[in-house]
């Protein structure tokens, strides 16, 4: 008999308060955003305080520049996520449907839109306080692990984002009627966790390397360093994982199982796959770019 663990018994909600009426929910998805950008916001506000980190032993934003920082990262996230599925993911549906695209509590978030979202946000900011890009973009990165490392215990928990089908041990009969639409599986299909895959690679594993880097290793020495660092490692840790996690479902068709958005013959490369390979290009060229020799 295929050994499988079953899904735990753990609600998307923390708790409901009927108000006026309505209910009010905490979910776990939005504790995960809130707890992973607070830690992230305090470990920002150490590194600051730390000079000795800096070129030049200089911080390159005070506290409260930290603070206001805040409010533009929280903006690129929701709004770059969201435009970021819309192009990537369901273009002709929100084509058809414009009055959905701000819909953002039905769900639909793309990391890889949040990501530029925050990008651009940190570019502007930055040239708005006449302070160093790379330097902000690097701190940034250091902490963006903790939020990617609870954003995926959540997606655990709201049993979604799960992987294709399998029989290795530690398989996950996730409840769905979706996940659990597997062809050629009689009785109950497990799947890749597939959400802790990218918890332990892009959180635990990702977010370690770039702490020993930075307040280890002196790269913050280096603006652009820690910026390529993390680009490449998430982008790594993402095309590699996206061999078992399952695609969209816009995606797969009778004549593509597999979810493909690219053939190469009898090869393929997901969506995921694909918007990774330039995450990977640009970390590459950051951290040349960080390491360049600098005149005397």
């Amino acid at each position: 008999m295929q050994a499988m663990i079953p899904f735990p018994d753990i609600s998307p909600e923390i708790f409901t308060i009927p108000l006026f009426g309505m209910e009010f929910s905490l979910r776990w998805y939005a504790l995960a955003y809130i707890t992973g950008i607070v830690i992230g916001w305090r470990l920002v506000v150490a590194s600051v305080k730390r000079p000795g980190l800096w070129p030049g032993d200089t911080a390159p934003m005070t506290e409260r520049q930290v603070e206001d920082l805040l409010t533009w990262v929280i903006l690129g996230v929701i709004l770059g996520g969201r435009l970021g599925y819309v192009l990537f993911y369901q273009p002709g549906y929100y084509l058809s449907n414009p009055s959905q695209i701000l819909r953002v509590w039905e769900g639909g978030m793309a990391f890889h839109g949040g990501l530029l979202g925050v990008v651009t946000a940190c570019i502007l900011y930055a040239r708005r306080q006449g302070i160093r890009w790379l330097s902000v973009a690097d701190v940034l990165c250091l902490v963006t692990p903790v939020g990617l490392l609870l954003g995926r215990i959540a997606n655990f928990i709201n049993a979604e984002l799960w992987g294709r089908p399998t029989d290795l041990p530690w398989g996950v009969i996730f409840p769905s009627g979706a996940a659990q639409d597997c062809p050629n599986v009689v009785g109950l299909c497990a799947r890749h966790p597939s959400q802790l895959y990218e918890a332990m690679l892009e959180g635990l594993v990702l977010g370690a390397i770039l702490l020993w880097l930075g307040w280890r290793r002196g790269a913050l020495r280096l603006p652009g360093a820690l910026t390529g660092v993390f680009f490449a490692g998430y982008g790594s840790a993402r095309f590699l994982v996206e061999f078992v996690r399952q695609p969209d479902a816009q995606f797969i068709s009778p004549g593509n199982p597999l979810g493909l958005a690219l053939h190469l013959g009898g090869y393929g490369l997901t969506m995921g796959q694909l918007l990774s390979l330039p995450m990977i290009a640009f970390g590459l060229g950051m951290i040349a770019y960080a390491r360049r020799p600098r005149p005397a």
